[in-house]
């Protein structure tokens, strides 16, 4: 339901059964009420410092950023911004803004608030993951205010996904300037934060969070969006997302009309599609996932060196051999029959397929665990009663991490282990609730090896955070302060040479090394991707999900 961003109104009287919180079912739902249902609460409520789906869902609709994507033509659109012109060495973009912009305390919005909204990006007190987005080779952009309602950026050098990825949440100054001043701004907004503090230009503003139940978002009154005929925007005035951590409950809200929206699993395409006529629902195919589930190791060296001491992990979760023999014992097939039931493929490239303009077409590990076995003798390891030692006698043992309450991933984690038993490891599982685990991979690094999945799109510099050796997400390695190995220092120069050039041909080819490198490497090693589907009340109009992002979520109608 989010907005396509890099990677996102009055209340009706809620029905709430506060220890269930149990939404009445569809006939008796408030004529415009949109009700939703999330996994997780949010982390945060500062929309630059989330790094998880479980704040940016509840943060896309109540920032807007000067530009958006169409997710249908991949044409860069105006939101806030209202033109642009573009100097002919493609270095200095200089861009009006809508003049009739308010943030939802009623403050005009202006040229201010750009420039500052950029100030706390390059903060080095605020740890955002934005940083790696707006610096072109070590370099950052400057930001100058022309005048109210016109801001000028002067690029280092050419930057192509500049302009989409100016979609990035605006701040308002005049709220944030002084914890960021004072440098209390990681502190501001965080989730015990009164919701009406929370203040944006998008469509909606937060009324109210009880954690582990609900978000309640309401109309911004003070949004500029109006439709052909001069009505306000958003057409649904209120909204409801539910706390539902598990699934099968999350079914059941569906089908029972407490909530209008639902991503089925596999499993539950073939009942939904049959029952869809009857319930008044609409079940739809929107395509192949473009983000990217996979495996990856913990290659930190601070989390594994210490007192002088080499942790043996690291020297495993460094060994391409060891790499590559858990890419050949991977059965995706069985994943793909068994978890996704037939609607899926391996994925193999960073990029999907369905952006065929820098998707690299190449050849995957193949399940073998044959060739497992023999890359893991190769590599220094060998078996004593079945069980894997390395060449100094230590056991291979390492935990394995997967956020609980996903059932698929929970199904994916099973079939992992039992492959990597059978090579004599011993994997200890863990799965965790998705905050917990995102604080270890961005905060403390306490793990071995997890099973998790990144958001994708259209642009690959949108990846930067992730693939630049100096990226907050970094996955494996975040944050470097120096390439930490030939292949991610060769992985930078590719990634800003593409970010620098504006013909598609050529720029694809610098995308296309730096998939195979990574292909090479193995620092993620991809599982599956899986086809998308969504299922809808007919109740909801104007309704346009895609892989890429759900266009004009304002425009959204329910009938009455």
């Amino acid at each position: 339901m989010s907005n396509t961003r890099p990677t996102t109104r009055l209340v009706f009287i809620l029905f709430v059964v506060l220890g269930g919180c149990n939404f009445r079912k569809f006939e008796s739902l408030p004529k415009n009420m949109l009700v939703t249902a999330v996994t997780s609460d949010p982390k945060t409520f500062n929309p630059i410092l989330a790094n998880e789906t479980s704040s940016t869902d509840v943060l896309d609709p109540v920032f807007a950023g000067l530009t958006r994507l169409n997710p249908y033509t991949f044409q860069v659109e105006p939101e806030l911004a209202q033109s642009w012109t573009i100097s002919s060495d493609k270095r200095v973009i200089t861009m009006r803004l809508r003049k009739d912009v308010y943030f939802s305390d009623g403050k005009p919005f202006s040229a201010n608030d750009v420039v500052f909204t950029f100030q706390v990006i390059y903060s080095p007190e605020v740890l955002s993951s934005y940083r790696d987005l707006f610096t072109i080779n070590g370099k950052q952009i400057k930001v100058e205010k022309v005048d109210d309602h016109t801001v000028r950026f002067i690029l280092p050098v050419p930057f192509y996904p500049f302009l989409e990825s100016l979609s990035i949440p605006v701040l308002p100054e005049h709220i944030l300037q002084r914890p960021l001043f004072e440098n209390l701004f990681e502190r501001t907004w965080n989730i015990i934060t009164p919701p009406a503090q929370i203040v944006g230009l998008g469509p909606y503003t937060i009324t109210s969070y009880v954690p582990s139940q609900y978000i309640l978002l309401k109309a911004n009154p003070f949004y500029y969006g109006k439709d052909d005929a001069g009505a306000h925007l958003p057409y649904i005035r209120n909204r409801a997302m539910l706390i539902v951590q598990n699934q099968d409950a999350q079914y059941v809200k569906f089908i029972s009309g407490e909530t209008d929206v639902y991503n089925p699993r596999p499993q539950e395409i073939a009942s939904l599609e049959s029952m869809s006529k009857k319930r008044h629902f609409t079940v739809r195919n929107i395509g192949l996932d473009t983000g990217i589930m996979f495996v990856s190791f913990n290659r930190n060296p601070r989390h594994y060196l210490k007192n002088g001491k080499v942790n043996p992990k690291y020297r495993w979760f460094t060994n391409l051999d060891f790499l590559k023999a858990v890419a050949h014992s991977i059965d995706k097939q069985a994943i793909i029959d068994d978890v996704y039931r037939g609607y899926g493929e391996p994925a193999v490239s960073f990029i999907p397929r369905n952006v065929p303009v820098y998707h690299l077409t190449m050849h995957d590990y193949t399940y073998n665990l044959t060739e497992a076995r023999a890359l893991l003798k190769d590599g220094g390891f060998h078996w004593k009663d079945g069980k894997l030692y390395d060449h100094d006698n230590n056991r291979v043992e390492f935990d394995f991490f997967t956020n609980s309450g996903n059932e698929q991933r929970e199904r994916i984690a099973a079939i992992l282990l039992t492959d990597l038993t059978a090579l004599g490891m011993k994997v200890n599982y863990k799965p965790l609730d998705f905050n917990t685990l995102v604080e270890k991979l961005t905060t403390n690094y306490d793990w071995d090896c997890v099973l998790i999945a990144l958001t994708g799109g259209y642009e690959p510099y949108n990846g930067a955070n992730v693939l630049l050796s100096s990226g907050m997400l970094h996955i494996w390695d975040p944050a470097e302060k120096t390439p930490a190995t030939k292949w991610e220092a060769e992985v930078d120069s590719l990634m800003v040479k593409g970010a620098e050039e504006y013909d598609i041909k050529k720029r694809a080819l610098y995308y296309k090394k730096m998939q195979q490198i990574l292909h090479d490497e193995l620092p993620l090693i991809p599982l599956v991707r899986q086809e998308d589907f969504v299922a809808y009340t007919d109740r909801l109009e104007n309704y346009r999900p895609t892989v890429f992002g759900n266009y004009r979520p304002e425009m959204m109608r329910l009938k009455q």
